[in-house]
């Protein structure tokens, strides 16, 4: 091996030890253009009509910050209230299950139902596990500082990107062979086009879920039916986990409302996912992105052990953005050029 190349393979893999290094910084990068490129869908618009696109951009910001605060206000302080409700409620929704359990014993299946302990005996089993969510609630308290700073940096790299994408795409595109330069501008195109659909796709999918859980909540007369809603939709945001997060605060206040109704709850979120995965997502994100169940799935799971909670957060668009450059650098530009190469 000549020299040059030598000194060229120890720079790639110094590069790669790099980012290995800052990958959570360049998650924090792309998510800021994840939503850049969201929020650049309602910019486009505002651009149609004539306005310019500072303009445009202003209100698209003040367009999403108001969303965000009322999303804020619908949700949180009635989660508030309503949680300390359920602390105050706990020993009755005990007792409630332990007339369950005396009579499911009175029953056929009396010999196959274990006899719950009483309150005082739970209480303290619970006690090992109260102090160690007291200590894992200080521990997140202090990693609290963490989070905003990145949130913040978050924002502002958001803001930069929306103001004048064009010359860090630049900078980006020039870090590649000055001959693959304007193919790397196109992927870069497909790559957007790709988000950007995937964002709308996954707008529409929050919207109908939060409409049906909301509608089958309030249907059932559970409390915060409209919140639960706003939730689960939210959640809708996870694929696979986000759903099952969504459906356990809906049963806990339902179970101490009225036992029957935490079923009905469970029947109710089971069908609605039903519906949005052989239906919904089949018909609207076919035609937006198109992302095989089981991709969809590894990418969770890949991220997540990369990168964290955030990585399984944005692992649907990074595999979007993964599978456009798998598709144009790999499949187009090399192995289906392989033959020709070849001869």
């Amino acid at each position: 091996m000549k020299i040059g190349q030598l000194l060229g393979f120890l720079v790639l893999v110094i590069s790669l030890y790099i980012l290995w290094e800052i990958r959570q910084l360049l998650l924090l990068l792309f998510t800021a253009i994840v939503l850049a490129t969201a929020i650049s869908q309602l910019v486009r618009r505002f651009q149609r009509s004539g306005m310019q696109r500072i303009w445009a951009v202003w209100l698209s910001i003040v367009i999403v910050f108001a969303l965000l605060v009322g999303f804020f206000l619908v949700i949180v302080p009635p989660f508030i209230s309503q949680f300390q409700e359920l602390v105050q409620l706990f020993p009755s929704g005990i007792a409630r299950i332990q007339q369950m359990s005396t009579w499911l014993e009175g029953t056929i299946i009396g010999p196959y139902v274990t006899k719950l302990p009483d309150i005082n005996n739970l209480i303290q089993q619970l006690q090992p596990l109260t102090e160690n969510l007291i200590r894992q609630a200080i521990a997140f308290f202090s990693t609290g500082v963490t989070a905003l700073l990145q949130f913040l940096l978050v924002i502002v790299l958001t803001l930069m990107l929306l103001a004048n994408p064009q010359p860090y795409r630049n900078v980006f595109v020039r870090c590649f062979p000055s001959f693959y330069r304007h193919r790397v501008q196109q992927i870069l195109t497909l790559c957007g086009e790709g988000l950007g659909n995937w964002t709308i796709g996954a707008l529409i999918e929050m919207v109908f879920i939060a409409f049906l859980s909301g509608l089958g909540l309030l249907i059932l007369q559970v409390p915060l039916a409209l919140a639960h809603g706003v939730l689960a939709g939210l959640l809708n945001f996870i694929p696979n986990i986000g759903p099952t997060l969504s459906v356990i605060l809906p049963m806990t206040i339902a179970f101490v409302d009225t036992p029957w109704k935490a079923i009905a709850v469970l029947i109710l979120y089971v069908v609605i996912q039903n519906i949005e995965s052989y239906w919904l997502t089949p018909t609207v994100m076919a035609k937006q992105v198109a992302l095989l169940p089981a991709f969809t799935l590894t990418a969770q799971i890949f991220f997540a052990s990369f990168f964290g909670a955030l990585g399984l957060l944005m692992a649907l668009p990074l595999a979007v953005v993964a599978k456009t450059w798998i598709e144009e650098l790999v499949f187009k530009d090399i192995l289906d050029k392989w033959k020709e190469i070849s001869s």
